[in-house]
């Protein structure tokens, strides 16, 4: 009884396994293996009472006089009820993939894992509402119109709403703070005044974070690590280390619970993002979902470690020997979550006053004017660059030299951008508003209604302004023509916009009369020999010039066969409307399921009229000839039509 079950068992699961190969290739799309398996089975445990119907209804049970003759009818009949079960089948595996297609509904293990993990984020999501809601948020986020007093208000209860929520909309709203090109004045103001320090994690967690990264005992890699932290952020905290050699060094340890924090709060950063741009104007302007998707990769990058690592590697061998120090890593003893580096000596600039004003007022200028020259190099020349500025990333060093820290955040232009950078700079120099729109505009995406002419008008209004004015505001003015006009700034270009503003904030503190614009202007001469020697110039122009050459060498030939066809009569113009394959293929799909749905629906036609003619011999006592066959060219028309249905709305999009 029990190997009658097993085989059983193995029987219909085998034979559900083959329907469901079946189904599949008669539909043509990839539907999902459960539900095929589960139709499989259904067609299975409905194939005999089927098939039995089927042969009463025919009339194939009355007698043995029947059964002698109709062996083979009655084999025909068989097969006959077991297609069209099938097909009825087919027809419900139809219909449930056009309510939750496939890939819709998770399987079971994962919908458990994603219930819980949705419930928590649930109650995030709601937390955080709740702390809009009661910062007075509520009807800005809706999109509604707000009242003036409110709309003054706005900014602060911004900052408050951002610093309770916790640490990724802390580092949001810092990020925001440094878009001048997309937020008013009194936004980047205030957001500029959010902090990510916070109360250090016990050292025997941040003991197991490192034992973990680095696979074994503490004491087997350092001689000696500080239990107390030198500095405590939000996502990591730093630690004083000591190497059996006695190199002083510093260790970068991540909280342990920082990635799961972040990765849920970025989760809802995005789905909130998305639900702003939907509903509002001022959200669909800022580009609310862009900028929350660029801020969740940002993040994602920054707690690897790893990657912070390639970072510090990519500014070295950019800089050269610069003025400004990169700390040496020690790769044996990093990780995803750990990072161990050189100590440097001195103090950030942003703690640097008293340190400042212990030197002569000459070297400060010096200082500073080193400090732009490098980061401008980086930017301009090199194309790699720090992108996150601030004086506390800057360590003023006992020798006077300037020690980067947190690669966390590093830009990269290609040449191109670069090139339309430095045109923008030679503008500038050239009082020449035309030529600097013209490089804006390779530099940012202009919407569809823009103004050209008033563009030009203001923006050569700003320029004129950064020849003859000082300090940071010219260039605070030159993001607002940008954000005016809404200009779509790519995060690249965004990145280095934020640098050069971060780095204003660090000259001042270094120097206070040190003038970033006036500056920039001078060196901007020669940034451009340096991204244009005349060597490359030189070889770009021959190696140019070398297939112009190959290139005219055909052109008198190809002359002479236009004229002479022209003369001839014979010149005609090929149009190759789907010279692109995906043309084709998406062509193609179109015509066969077409010709597909036609003959479908010519084949149950000619099978309703075959069935309700009644004529032809009969091949069982209540079937005749006809109608049989019939009811077999119904079953092909029945299954293409199914097919031409399910092809219709699972068709891939066509590629762009």
């Amino acid at each position: 009884m029990v190997i009658e079950t097993v085989v059983v068992v193995a029987a219909a699961a085998l034979f559900a396994v083959c329907a469901g190969m079946v189904a599949r290739r008669v539909l043509g799309t990839p539907v999902g293996w459960p539900r095929t398996f589960v139709v499989g089975l259904v067609v299975y445990a409905g194939s005999s009472p089927f098939a039995t119907f089927v042969a009463a209804a025919a009339g194939l049970r009355g007698g043995p006089d029947h059964l002698s003759v109709s062996v083979l009818v009655a084999a025909a009949f068989i097969l006959l009820a077991f297609g069209w079960l099938f097909a009825f089948g087919v027809a419900a595996l139809v219909a449930v993939e056009a309510i939750w297609p496939t890939g819709s509904v998770p399987n079971p293990l994962r919908l458990v894992r994603d219930l819980v993990g949705r419930r928590r984020r649930t109650r995030r999501y709601l937390a955080i509402l709740s702390i809009a809601s009661r910062h007075g948020l509520s009807r800005v986020l809706r999109g509604r119109r707000v009242s003036q007093p409110e709309l003054e208000r706005t900014p602060v209860a911004l900052v408050a709403a951002l610093n309770e929520a916790g640490v990724t909309f802390v580092k949001l709203g810092q990020l925001l703070s440094t878009r001048r090109d997309l937020l008013p004045d009194r936004y980047v103001e205030a957001l500029s005044h959010l902090q990510t320090r916070a109360r250090p994690v016990r050292w025997d967690e941040i003991r197991a974070v490192i034992e973990a990264e680095l696979g074994g005992p503490i004491d087997t890699f350092f001689a000696e690590v500080d239990p107390k932290p030198l500095a405590a952020a939000s996502v990591a905290q730093v630690h004083a280390a000591r190497l059996a050699d006695g190199t002083d060094v510093v260790v970068k340890v991540q909280r342990p619970t920082a990635q799961a924090q972040v990765r849920a709060d970025v989760d809802i950063i995005v789905r909130l993002a998305s639900w702003i741009e939907t509903r509002t104007d001022w959200g669909r302007d800022l580009g609310a979902v862009a900028l929350a998707e660029g801020f969740a990769q940002s993040l994602r990058d920054e707690l690897d470690y790893r990657t912070e690592h390639r970072h510090m590697e990519m500014i070295r061998k950019a800089s050269g020997e610069s003025l400004l120090a990169v700390p040496l890593v020690f790769p044996t003893l990093c990780g995803q979550r750990i990072l161990t580096m050189q100590r440097f000596d001195g103090v950030p600039v942003g703690d640097a006053a008293s340190a400042l004003a212990k030197i002569p007022d000459s070297d400060r200028r010096a200082l500073a004017a080193n400090l732009c020259d490098e980061v401008l190099r980086q930017i301009l020349v090199h194309g790699v660059f720090h992108a996150d500025l601030h004086p506390g990333n800057l360590m003023l060093r006992e020798d006077r030299t300037i020690g980067l820290l947190d690669f966390g955040s590093v830009g990269v232009l290609d040449r191109e951008t670069r090139e339309a950078l430095a045109a923008f700079l030679q503008a500038v120099d050239n009082d020449d508003n035309a030529a600097a729109t013209d490089a804006l505009l390779l530099l940012a995406e202009a919407p569809e209604s823009l103004d050209m002419r008033t563009l030009r008008r203001d923006l050569g209004a700003v320029v004129t302004s950064m020849r003859y004015q000082t300090g940071a505001g010219v260039f605070t003015q030159f993001l607002d023509v940008v954000r005016v006009y809404r200009l779509g700034v790519p995060p690249y270009v965004a990145a280095a916009f934020r640098t050069i503003t971060a780095l204003e904030g660090a000259l001042t503190l270094i120097d206070p009369r040190f003038d970033l614009v006036a500056y920039a202007r001078s060196i901007a001469p020669r940034l451009g020999e340096e991204l244009f020697p005349p060597e490359q110039l030189a070889a770009a122009a021959k190696s140019r010039m070398a297939a112009f050459l190959a290139v005219s060498r055909r052109i008198p030939g190809r002359l002479e066969a236009i004229t002479a066809n022209l003369e001839s009569g014979r010149l005609a113009v090929r149009f190759r409307p789907f010279a692109d394959p995906d043309d084709r293929v998406f062509l193609a799909s179109l015509v066969t399921d077409g010709v597909s749905a036609l003959v479908a629906v010519a084949a149950v036609v000619s099978a309703i009229v075959l069935v309700v003619t009644d004529a032809g011999p009969l091949i069982a006592p209540n079937v005749r000839l006809d109608a049989f066959a019939g009811y077999v060219i119904g079953f092909f028309g029945f299954v293409l039509i199914l097919r031409s249905v399910v092809r219709g709305f699972v068709r891939p999009r066509r590629r762009s």
